[in-house]
């Protein structure tokens, strides 16, 4: 059986040559020649003009065709004339039996009415189990395509509550970066500010500690010329040993004095590089988050452009 096809508007029109094309080939297909089968062969059209256009041909297959009869002698014109006469009278004992015989033809006539009603009822009956078979094909193909509908419609609605559901986290996305940038922002100026601080003491405590260091220079050089004028002096006076060794205690404990302020500089200078060292680190840190959530950012923007484009219905 072929795929009905649904027609919308106005029946399409066939030619009857098709129709009658249609039905010898159902007819040497042994099918039953139906208005129905025969829309089904064609591909649509009017069952009833179908079946009127079909059985108008086999009418005129049936018709038989009439010679043209010649015109009788006058010879012979005349004899059937003078046998005319003499018929007349057997034509009033003919005009019985014509009329037994026409009665019986008449039942005859009524018969083959009866019968022919019958075929007639046998033919819808037909008729009526083909148009059953193609509107239970039609009612199966409106099931089929309303039950894509639903699946379109359901798959449309998921998509549309998917893309809602990213255009809110787009926008909670792009809150958040600009947060972390300002945050990022905010906490680099601080942190510049901090550095710069930090290299202003790191400088100054850089400039004390050469100070401190010249000095300790300039007082061993004190000592060196203390102890070279105290033994000098330890020759000639001991009073001035005595004044020398005080002196240069004196600038012992100085020295000394110098050589822990060194060091304590030393550590302050420690300290503040391990203060600059977690700054940048926490600088480092703020970029590398604010560098994830503009990755986020930007495999979301795809995905979107991408639902988008599903949205059209198949």
């Amino acid at each position: 059986m072929q795929p009905t096809t649904l027609q919308t508007g106005r029946p399409a029109e066939f030619a009857p040559e098709a129709i009658i094309q249609a039905g010898q080939e159902l007819r040497d297909g042994g099918r039953n020649i139906t208005g129905f089968a025969l829309r089904q062969k064609v591909g649509g059209g009017n069952p009833g003009r179908l079946k009127q256009v079909w059985d108008e041909y086999l009418a005129s297959q049936s018709v038989t065709k009439t010679e043209p009869v010649a015109e009788l002698p006058i010879e012979v014109a005349e004899e059937v004339a003078i046998v005319s006469k003499t018929l007349t009278e057997r034509l009033a004992i003919l005009a019985v039996e014509l009329n037994d015989k026409a009665v019986k033809a008449a039942e005859r006539r009524v018969g083959e009415i009866v019968r022919a009603a019958g075929d007639q009822r046998e033919q819808a009956e037909r008729e009526l189990a083909d148009a059953s078979s193609t509107v239970d094909d039609l009612e199966t193909r409106l099931n089929e395509v309303s039950a894509e509908s639903e699946v379109f419609e359901k798959r449309l609605a998921d998509a549309q509550a998917t893309s809602q559901a990213q255009a809110v986290e787009l926008a909670q996305l792009r809150e958040r970066l600009a947060l972390t940038e300002q945050t990022a922002k905010s906490a680099g100026e601080q942190h510049a500010v901090e550095l710069e601080r930090i290299r202003t003491e790191l400088a100054e405590q850089k400039k004390a500690v050469q100070a401190l260091a010249s000095e300790r220079d300039q007082v061993r050089a004190e000592l060196a010329t203390v102890k070279a004028q105290a033994a000098a002096a330890e020759e000639t006076h001991q009073e001035q040993r005595k004044r020398t060794a005080e002196e240069t205690h004196r600038v012992a404990e100085r020295l000394t004095k110098i050589e822990a302020d060194r060091d304590n500089a030393h550590k302050q200078a420690a300290t503040a590089r391990e203060e600059a060292a977690q700054l940048r680190g926490q600088l480092e840190a703020t970029k590398a988050q604010a560098a994830e959530l503009i990755q986020a950012l930007s495999s979301h923007q795809p995905a979107k452009t991408t639902e988008a484009k599903k949205t059209t219905p198949n």
